[in-house]
C-alpha cells in the first residue's frame, strides 16, 4: 500500500530537506509535486486542496523560517498534516456498554464484510479478552451464513446460528437475546452487502439498527475503490448514524487514495484496516504510523506489536537459549525462523515497516524474493532428519536427491546450504560479546534471491 506515493513523496522531499533556506518559490515548486503525487493517488481533491492549504501556510511562517533545518521541519509539517487528514489518532471501539455491546457491519456487496466480522472477533478475543458472539443476518447471498460459521469456527468464537427462510430483524432479535442469557461481551452481527445504497436494502439496515441499537457502527468498505470509498461511506453515513470505517484490501491498493480521503470526506474515523485475506490480517488504524510509512521512515511500532501477538514465543525463548548455550544452528533451525517471518507477513511485509526501507522493498522485486524464502523450506523439508541436523554430510549424491525431491535444481540446494552456513556464523556471533551488531553486519549476507547479497543477483 501506498507504494507510489511514497517513492513520489520520498523523492520529492528529499530535494527539500537540505535546503538552508526555505523561499515561497521553491516551497510552490515542492507542493505541486506533492499535488500530482496525492492525486494520482486518487486522493479526492478537496482534500488534496485542504492538505496543500495547510502544509503551506505553516511552511511560509516563521515556523520554518526560525529553524535552524527548514528542509527537516517542511518534511515534520508535511508528516503532521497527513496524520491531521487522516485523524489525528488511532479511534478505538467503543464497548463501554451494558453487555453485550453490539457492533453493526455494513457495507456493499463483495467489500468483505464477513471475512471482518471474523477477523475482528479474533482481536476482540484475543486482545481484548471478551467473550464474543457472532450472527448473519445476510440472508441473501448463497452460502454467507455458513462461510461466516466456518471462519467463527476458525478463529474459535461461538456462532448464533441462522437460515435464509428468517427474517433478518428476527435473527439479530434472537442473537441478541441470546448474548443476554449467555453473558456475552459482545455481539457482532453481518448483514447483506449492497450493490447500491438502494432504498429498500436502506430500509432494512435500518430497521435492524433501530431494533438493536448498536453501540458501534461500522461501514466496511474495500480500499481498492479509491477515493469512491470515501463518497460511498458518505452516502451511507447519510442514512445510517455511522460510527466509523474498515478499509479492507488495503494490501492490493498500491495508490491509497481512500486511506487519506476517508476520514476528511465522511468526518468519520478509520478504525481498522485489513492488510490481507489470513484471518489475523486486520490492524488498528494508526495514522501517525502510516504516514510515517508514506514518508519512507518505517513504522516500528507496529513491527514490535506484530511480533507480539504472532511469534511463538514458547519456540523462540527455546532457540534463543540454544543458541546462547552456543549449539549448533541446524537446517531445522533455519525453517524455523523462516516460518516464524512467514508468520509475521513475510520479509516484504517487516521491511516495509523498517525506517529507510520503503524504497528497497521497491527495488526489491517482492513476489520474487518471498517465493524464494518459500522454496528454501520445500528444500529443506525433502531432506531427511539426519540431513537437517547435520547438512555437512550432504554429498553430491544427496544434493541430487534432495533437489528432485524438492523440485530444484542443484545449485539452489548449494545455496540454501550456503545461507545457512552464513546463519550459523552470524548466530554464533550472536551468542557472544556484542552479539546484535556483529548480527546486524551480518543480516546483508542473508537477503534472499533478489535483494541482494547471499550469492544472488545485488539490487539495482
Amino acid at each position: 500500500m501506498f507504494e507510489n506515493l511514497s517513492e513520489r513523496l520520498t523523492g520529492t522531499l528529499k530535494a527539500v530537506t537540505g535546503q538552508a533556506k526555505l523561499t515561497e518559490d521553491n516551497i510552490k515548486g515542492t507542493l505541486r509535486e506533492v499535488r500530482m503525487a496525492l492525486l494520482e493517488a486518487d486522493v479526492a481533491l478537496p482534500v488534496v486542496k485542504e492538505f496543500i492549504s495547510g502544509v503551506k501556510e505553516r511552511a511560509i511562517g516563521q515556523e520554518v523560517s526560525a529553524s535552524l533545518k527548514p528542509g527537516q521541519v517542511f518534511v515534520k509539517i508535511v508528516n503532521e498534516e497527513l496524520v491531521r487528514i487522516m485523524g489525528a489518532e488511532n479511534s478505538k471501539l467503543n464497548l463501554a456498554a451494558k453487555p453485550p455491546a453490539v457492533v453493526l457491519m455494513a457495507g456493499l456487496q463483495g467489500a468483505g464484510k464477513t471475512t471482518t466480522v471474523a477477523k475482528l472477533s479474533k482481536i476482540l478475543k484475543e486482545q481484548e479478552k471478551k467473550k464474543v458472539l457472532v450472527v448473519s443476518a445476510d440472508v441473501y447471498r448463497p452460502a454467507a451464513i455458513k462461510q461466516l460459521e466456518t471462519l467463527a469456527d476458525e478463529v474459535g468464537v461461538k456462532f448464533f446460528p441462522s437460515n435464509e427462510q428468517q427474517k433478518p430483524i428476527d435473527i439479530v432479535n434472537a442473537a441478541l437475546e441470546h448474548a443476554r442469557l449467555q453473558h456475552f461481551d459482545v455481539l457482532l452481527v453481518d448483514t447483506a452487502g449492497r450493490l447500491a445504497v438502494d432504498s429498500e436494502m436502506m430500509a432494512e439496515i435500518k430497521d435492524l439498527h433501530a431494533a438493536i441499537n448498536p453501540v458501534e457502527t461500522l461501514f466496511v468498505v474495500d480500499a481498492m475503490t479509491g477515493q469512491d470509498a470515501a463518497n460511498t461511506a458518505k452516502a451511507f453515513g447519510e442514512v445510517l448514524p455511522l460510527t466509523g470505517v474498515v478499509l479492507t484490501k488495503a494490501d492490493g491498493d498500491a495508490r491509497g487514495g481512500a486511506a487519506l480521503s476517508v476520514r476528511q470526506i465522511t468526518g468519520k474515523p478509520i478504525k481498522f484496516i485489513g492488510m490481507g485475506e489470513k484471518i489475523d490480517q486486520l490492524d488498528s488504524f494508526h495514522p501517525d504510523r502510516l504516514a510515517s510509512r508514506i514518508l519512507g521512515m518505517g513504522d516500528v511500532l507496529s513491527l514490535i506489536e506484530e511480533a507480539e501477538r504472532k511469534i511463538d514465543k514458547k519456540k523462540a525463548v527455546k532457540f534463543a537459549d540454544k543458541m546462547t548455550k552456543g549449539k549448533r544452528f541446524t537446517l531445522e533451525d533455519f525453517r524455523e525462523q523462516i516460518q516464524q517471518m512467514d508468520n509475521m507477513g513475510g520479509m516484504m511485509s517487516m521491511m516495509d515497516k523498517m525506517p529507510g526501507m520503503g524504497q528497497m522493498v521497491q527495488a526489491a522485486q517482492a513476489a520474487q524474493a518471498e517465493k524464494g524464502m518459500g522454496q528454501l523450506v520445500v528444500i529443506i523439508n525433502s531432506m531427511t532428519v539426519k540431513e537437517r541436523k547435520n547438512p555437512d554430510i550432504i554429498s553430491g549424491s544427496r544434493k541430487k536427491r534432495i533437489a528432485m525431491g524438492s523440485g530444484t535444481q542443484i545449485q539452489d540446494v548449494n545455496r540454501l546450504l550456503k545461507q545457512h552456513k552464513q546463519m550459523a556464523k552470524m548466530m554464533k556471533k550472536v551468542s557472544g560479546k556484542g552479539g546484535m551488531m556483529k548480527m546486524m553486519r551480518g543480516m546483508k549476507g542473508m537477503m534472499p534471491p533478489g535483494m541482494g547479497g547471499g550469492g544472488f543477483p545485488p539490487m539495482r
